[in-house]
């Protein structure tokens, strides 16, 4: 109900009425001598002109603007994660208000409310007698006043305007009394423009109705009874509308708590049983419903459900509601400032439909849970410090709709019953309420495969995997920050058992750590930090920020050279040494899974106002980040990964793609991986910083190392198993054999050169060249004899050719005639095919 309502003139009735009012506030107020006010009454009973004219001069103007209403925030099927007020209030039509609600307001408030014009001389003339014969004061204010007195403070708090507050206020002497003329004047200006039960309808939406913070009687009626307001009866009508009056004194839950305010279930009682009779003395209960309702005690009425507000009452999904609302603040989505968009969620009593699906949120939360409980018994560690963290983030691949966001905290401060609780959401950047993010370990070798094919390499291809490289500045190419090579760096591999030449495919299953940093340089880390910008990858802090290091610390002018990147361009990056978030690191995978399609994580997919209307919100927010064919050769080797390599333990019975991953000293695990219709992200770590997780009890198991492999790994698998029951199985894109295999071309033919020669003319062209035994052949001695692929064959450049030099000529012997049998092949003198010749092994149709 949003109107500005006409000016008015006041009748002469109407303005001798307001200046009766007038005179006895000012009595009341003992502002006014005696001696003036007879000439006041006096000057009333000769001329209404002058009265006319006093309240021309006050406003007759109300603007009504929709009261504070509470928001909520919902998951994707509906069901309510939070609410979000001010105050706590659900503004309802009347017709959703049971009509002894309305009556019981009438006859306690304002009885004659139907038949005056928004003042009430009658009752004004009644007060006026009654307090100038020194009874108790009564005041005389109608609905339609109330009503007034309400909009200007609800007006006043929305705009945070401390003077208007005030203003709307009464207060003693000539201040109140000028007030008091204000308001009367609007709520005859209010009359003339709104019906009784648009005024009626409200004063029941906006009044205080709870000393909890409680407003309309549609949140009084579901906190008090746990029920809307359609369902009243009369004495619980009569209970809230007797807690207008004060709400610090009638509201029983006040009492309930023993707060030291006055308020008592005794008071409570007497204050409803007042009202429950001027309810049956004006006609609005019978004599059984009035004895009915006063013989029920006020605490057997109760059932008190608090609204809690924010998002504590989110339970397992807290973090992602917080991640919410830092969405919805920063993000633009409600107003153009923080500070707006802050009011308007208080206030604007929004519906807010998110992309959580609850099922897989608790699946996901039982997976923590289960593997890597809050407060772990179990839990021993070689150094003794706080217990282990995990992480779970999932997002849909081509919307970037996040599902799951959990971890193994509770969300709040840390307490004697919870001492690991926290407010930080370990799988957000800091910007949404988390921190700087984790050392990703060798997940970040996926993205290094990615470059690898991007620059026309394939997983075919052969790389040194040897322990004990050690590279130095030459080796490296960083074209945005040449100052970030250092000038050795020597990376340790575990045991991976691949050394030697191998191929790329190999050293990623089995994440060959020297392997990659042998791939690193072959490219430009330029290049490589481009391709995983286009794919959302970024640091925690949002980009690389030097204000998070110590001053004049070594690392610190490497961060100055790259500040405001996504991510450090440095040698050690190939091995995942960048801070980032599980969600970032969820949504970039899903990039491999969507075909090449990178999406922005998205939280947020509809929002209703007050009156049910569509606000915009933003659609996914999706790029073509890779080329579907280096995508679907990426998902080829991280299907390798989970089937033959490190990431056995996240098989599901499904396509499955995947890259375990463990930092320096196992400070930090992870597991990241895809079917084509999930990206999942699980780490496990210690969030207080980068702290060994070797020679540890977890869940009562021990462990000499935590890495990618053995924990995160089957907590992905676990569930993901559940996530996807029930889902279609369906199968990647296909890999190219370019990115499997590498470019075909026609094989030279070597036969009859040195073996020098044709190791250099193969190599010269790109093959590789292997060295087989001698063989025999009519070709000279020492002369390659034979080759395999033979010349002219269409074969990848990533095969091995394998040439054999020549032992020279097979002496030909002829067989001894067979016994028994003095026919058969005597009189031809041949053996064997006939004609003198042999097969060489590995030869197609040997040397004709």
């Amino acid at each position: 109900m949003t109107s500005r309502a006409p000016r008015h003139r006041v009748n002469v009735f109407q303005a001798i009425a307001l200046l009766m009012a007038f005179l006895l506030l000012a009595v009341l107020g003992g502002v006014l001598s005696a001696g003036l006010l007879m000439p006041a009454v006096a000057a009333i009973g000769t001329t209404s002109a002058a009265a006319q004219q006093v309240f021309d001069d006050l406003p007759t103007e109300l603007e009504i603007q929709p009261p504070s209403e509470a928001s909520r925030i919902l998951a994707s099927d509906g069901s309510p994660l939070a609410t979000f007020y001010a105050e706590n209030r659900v503004v309802v039509p009347l017709d959703q208000i049971a009509p002894i609600m309305a009556n019981a307001v009438i006859a306690t408030e304002d009885k004659r409310f139907w038949e005056h014009k928004g003042i009430d001389p009658e009752g004004l003339m009644r007060a006026a007698l009654r307090n100038l014969q020194g009874a108790a004061q009564q005041g005389a204010s109608t609905l339609t006043q109330q009503y007034v007195k309400n909009v200007l403070i609800e007006a006043g708090v929305s705009s945070g305007d401390e003077e208007a507050i005030e203003a709307a206020k009464e207060a003693d002497g000539a201040e109140g009394i000028n007030r008091k003329l204000r308001e009367m004047k609007l709520a005859i200006s209010l009359e003339k423009v709104y019906t009784k039960d648009q005024i009626l309808e409200g004063y029941l939406n906006i009044a205080q109705f709870g000393g909890r913070n409680i407003y309309g009687v549609e949140a009084a009626s579901q906190y008090f009874f746990g029920h809307g307001a359609a369902e009243m009866t009369a004495g619980e009508a009569a209970l809230i509308a007797g807690i207008t009056k004060s709400p610090g004194m009638y509201d029983p839950s006040l009492a309930k708590d023993g707060f030291d305010n006055g308020a008592t279930f005794e008071t409570a009682t007497n204050r409803r049983d007042t009202v429950l009779w001027q309810m049956f003395d004006q006609g609005y209960i019978t004599q059984a419903e009035y004895d009915e309702a006063v013989a029920q005690p006020v605490a057997e009425m109760l059932h008190l459900t608090p609204t809690p507000v924010g998002c504590a009452s989110a339970g397992i999904s807290a973090y992602f509601c917080e991640y919410v609302t830092k969405v919805l603040i920063y993000d633009g989505y409600l107003a153009d400032t923080a500070d707006e968009s802050r009011e308007v969620l208080r206030r604007g009593g929004l519906t807010i439909t998110t992309t959580i699906n609850p099922t897989r949120q608790q699946q996901a939360y039982d997976t923590l849970a289960s593997w890597t409980p809050e407060n772990d018994p179990t839990y021993r560690s070689k150094k003794g410090e706080a217990g282990i963290s995990s992480a779970i983030s999932s997002v849909v691949p081509g919307t970037g709709d996040i599902e799951a966001m959990v971890q193994n905290t509770s969300y709040g401060d840390k307490s004697d019953e919870f001492p690991r609780a926290t407010k930080v959401n370990f799988n957000v950047d800091r910007a949404y309420g988390g921190g700087d993010g984790f050392q990703t370990g060798s997940t970040f070798k996926a993205f290094v495969v990615t470059q690898w094919l991007i620059d026309g390499g394939s997983l075919a291809d052969t790389v040194n995997a040897n322990p004990g490289q050690v590279f130095t500045r030459k080796d490296w190419t960083i074209s945005c920050s040449p100052e970030s090579i250092p000038d050795e760096w020597p990376p340790k591999n575990l045991e991976t058992g691949v050394s030697g030449n191998a191929p790329v495919l190999k050293v990623t299953e089995q994440s060959v750590n020297t392997a990659f940093a042998y791939m690193g340089t072959k490219m430009d880390l330029c290049a490589l930090r481009d391709t995983t910008s286009r794919m959302g990858v970024h640091v925690g802090t949002g980009t690389i920020d030097p204000k998070y290091l110590t001053e004049n610390s070594p690392s610190r002018a490497l961060f100055e050279a790259q500040k405001g990147a996504d991510i450090l361009a440095t040698p050690s990056m190939v091995l995942g040494s960048n801070t980032i978030a599980p969600l970032t690191m969820a949504a970039a995978f899903a990039t491999y899974a969507a075909n090449g399609v990178y999406c922005e994580p998205r939280s947020v997919t509809a929002i209703t106002d007050r009156d049910g209307n569509a606000i915009e919100v933003p659609a996914p927010t999706c790029s073509q980040a890779l080329d579907p064919a280096i995508a679907a050769g990426v998902t080829y080797a991280l299907e390798n990964v989970v089937q033959n390599g490190t990431g056995k333990d996240a098989r599901i019975g499904r396509p499955v793609a995947g890259k375990t991953g463990t930092a320096n000293s196992d400070v930090h695990a992870w597991f990241v991986g895809y079917t084509p219709q999930l990206s999942t992200a699980v780490w496990v770590g210690h969030s207080e910083g980068d702290i060994p997780m070797m020679y540890t009890t977890l869940n009562g198991r021990y462990y000499s190392q935590l890495y990618g492999g053995k924990v995160p790994a089957p907590m992905w698998g676990d569930y993901m198993s559940k996530a996807m029951e029930g889902q279609e199985v369906i199968g990647f894109a296909e890999a190219q054999e370019r990115q499997i295999h590498g470019e075909k071309a026609q094989v030279p033919s070597v036969i009859g050169k040195s073996a020098t020669d044709a190791k250099a003319i193969l190599e010269a062209e790109g093959w590789s060249v292997q060295i087989g035994e001698a063989r025999s052949s009519n070709i000279a001695e020492g002369r390659i004899g034979a080759q395999s692929p033979g010349g002219g064959a269409m074969v990848f450049k990533s095969q091995a050719i394998v040439i054999y030099p020549s032992s020279g000529p097979a002496p030909v012997e002829t067989p001894p005639p067979a016994e028994g049998d003095q026919g058969g092949n005597q009189g031809t003198g041949q053996g064997g095919l006939g004609n003198g010749q042999t097969v060489l092994p590995g030869v197609p149709g040997g040397d004709r």
